[in-house]
């Protein structure tokens, strides 16, 4: 009999102020993304732009 655990990790993200918050809260809410979502497109920017 085989068990998979799936773990959730929680990630706390502290903005600078409420206008960053705003900013991409908006762009979440533009993109139809979660939360998850947009930290996951950022990373795939990030890994496009950035040389191995």
């Amino acid at each position: 009999m085989w068990f998979v655990c799936y773990c959730m990790v929680e990630v706390r993200i502290e903005f600078d102020d409420d206008e960053q918050y705003e900013r991409l809260k908006k762009l979440k809410k533009h993109r139809g993304l979660t939360w998850k979502g947009l930290l996951l497109e950022g990373e795939k920017k990030v890994r496009e732009d950035t040389p191995e």
